[in-house]
């Protein structure tokens, strides 16, 4: 036993200056700084570095690139012709496609080391009636007569070029765990126009 030794054994590990190789352990009770480190005691393996993980922006940026549909309009009265005067009814429909909609449940998306679903939901709509006027943003599906409350009464005849634009908003998960609120807005862009023939009415008198 040394008789310089004081106090209880300690395991050391020790690191060259400028490697980043650890050896050891060595086991002393001497007092100060052991000595140098022996290349033929064991290495201690490398921790290795946590796995990347996506940013926020990263995330939202997945979401604004996934295949969404759009939203067409349909109108009531039926047929796509309505009358100068007449209230007329909008509904904002969504296709029967393998794109996503509101209430849909995305596939898994990959971003670096994490597994990524999103729920669509819409945020709202704003319809344009082909006349210079349209609704505003609302959150609002529209509907049909009596309870449908995007209407608008047109004064003149023509064609109008009718659509709905749709801005969607979502939640994500990460492998399958708790969803999060997303803070992105897809504005979609390009939804299909459908063509409304406003006609006019004529009073006639007639014999009783």
């Amino acid at each position: 036993m040394n008789p310089n030794a004081s106090g209880p054994p300690r395991l050391v590990w020790q690191r060259q200056v400028g490697t980043d190789q650890w050896y050891g352990p060595q086991m002393t009770c001497l007092p100060g700084t052991p000595a140098p480190p022996d290349v033929n005691d064991p290495p201690i393996p490398r921790t290795p570095p946590p796995p990347p993980v996506p940013t926020i922006a990263q995330i939202r940026s997945a979401f604004l690139e996934l295949p969404f549909a759009k939203p067409s309009v349909s109108m009531q009265p039926v047929g796509n012709k309505t009358l100068v005067g007449l209230q007329t009814y909008y509904q904002a429909d969504w296709p029967d496609t393998d794109d996503l909609q509101p209430g849909d449940i995305s596939d898994s998306v990959k971003l670096l080391s994490w597994t990524i679903q999103f729920k669509i939901q819409a945020k709202d709509y704003r319809y344009t009636y082909g006349d210079g006027t349209d609704s505003g943003w609302t959150t609002s599906q529209g509907g049909v007569h009596p309870d449908g409350d995007i209407t608008h009464t047109y004064k003149t005849t023509g064609t109008r070029s009718v659509k709905v634009d749709a801005r969607l908003v979502g939640q994500y998960r990460v492998n399958g765990g708790a969803w999060q609120d997303l803070g992105a807005v897809a504005d979609l862009q390009d939804e299909p126009v459908t063509r409304l023939q406003v006609a006019g009415t004529r009073t006639r008198l007639v014999d009783n």
